[in-house]
């Protein structure tokens, strides 16, 4: 029996959208980061030479470090990573992971793409586990990941 298809909007818990918006821009960003590299050895692992990922990834550190903001080059970033993702086709951990980096670097631009970030990431656990698992992967990653928040505001 297939899994039944997860839901992104669980994630959009109004107390999480809440904290976003009071966390300093560039930790939520640090957050997205976090939250899409946990899954990226999902992608990496069975698309070693596609970087497109990891590049989106890579680009939000950079934007994290410098400051420095072009949109050309974060909106190319994340619609790399995205193709990337459509390119594995089927709906698979890969396919999410990408889709948790695509999100992530768009959190340069807006805040609120670090949620499509985190939501791919627990998707892609979903898809990863065994059904029988899946659900309660999925909601230790949600406590993770919302710990994780609350401790970079801290850093604030």
């Amino acid at each position: 029996m297939d899994k039944p298809k997860f839901s992104l909007s669980t994630y959009k818990d109004p107390a999480t959208v809440a904290l976003v918006n009071k966390t300093d821009h560039k930790k939520v960003a640090a957050w997205a980061i976090d939250c899409a590299e946990r899954v990226m050895p999902y992608f990496e692992e069975t698309y070693p030479h596609d970087h497109r990922p990891r590049q989106a990834i890579e680009m939000l550190q950079a934007w994290i470090d410098t400051g420095v903001f072009k949109m050309a080059i974060i909106r190319k970033a994340s619609l790399n990573a995205h193709a990337a993702a459509r390119e594995v086709g089927q709906d698979t951990a890969a396919r999410s992971a990408a889709r948790a980096a695509g999100q992530a670097v768009a959190t340069a631009h807006v805040p609120m793409h670090a949620l499509g970030a985190v939501n791919y990431a627990l998707q892609a656990i979903y898809r990863a586990t065994n059904p029988a698992l899946a659900d309660a992967a999925v909601a230790r990653e949600r406590d993770w990941q919302l710990q994780h928040l609350l401790d970079l505001k801290r850093e604030q």
